[in-house]
């Protein structure tokens, strides 16, 4: 239980992050996905649907993820680990999202439209992203962590750019991760955080 104290962010995100996939694992089951054949017509309606919400739960996360500072910024509030934990789900979710795009259009088809090229280079950026995210990368790591990390960016500005391409729902977070670089910005952080200090 001490442990589940500490770490008390890092475990609601994980449940937060692992709670959809019990509703997916359902869809997988009823729809005869695990058990008949790729090619099946309800197999493929299945796969897209899962493509689709796979690929929109790994652009919240990232949104939550590029969040985390201005939302420091504006009230004082950050906790490293339970950033940690949302580039995990972010990183988990983009690799579902891409098997799901695999298994209902083929690999080959990665490298047929520039939007799909951008969201397989913004789900490589993660593999190092999420295999980093850890204490024992942290610690072995030191100031090197936290320049592997600043590639969150690029991947959210590929992924955005893939999503408007798509015409999918983009503005919501476009409009988010926006105020956030505003925010960012010295002149608008300063400002923000010394209203904060009196």
């Amino acid at each position: 239980m001490e442990v589940i104290k500490k770490n008390y962010g890092w475990v609601i995100v994980a449940i937060l992050a692992t709670l959809p996939l019990i509703p997916l694992s359902n869809v997988l089951s009823q729809s005869g996905l695990l058990t008949s054949s790729l090619a099946d017509e309800e197999s493929q309606k299945a796969i897209g649907m899962l493509y689709h919400i796979t690929g929109e739960f790994s652009i919240r996360w990232m949104t939550a993820v590029l969040s985390c500072t201005p939302f420091f910024i504006l009230f004082g509030v950050t906790n490293l680990f339970v950033r940690q934990a949302m580039g995990i789900a972010t990183a988990v979710w983009s690799l579902l999202h891409f098997l799901f795009f695999i298994l209902a259009e083929g690999f080959l088809e990665t490298f047929t439209q520039v939007n799909f090229i951008l969201g397989f280079i913004a789900t490589l950026i993660l593999i190092p992203l999420l295999l980093t995210s850890n204490r024992k990368a942290l610690k072995r790591l030191k100031s090197n962590w936290k320049k592997i990390q600043r590639y969150a960016y690029l991947v959210i500005l590929l992924s955005l750019t893939h999503v408007v391409i798509l015409e999918k729902t983009w503005l919501i977070y476009t409009i988010i991760v926006g105020l956030g670089f505003i925010i960012r910005i010295p002149f608008v952080k300063h400002k923000f955080m010394a209203r904060r200090m009196t």
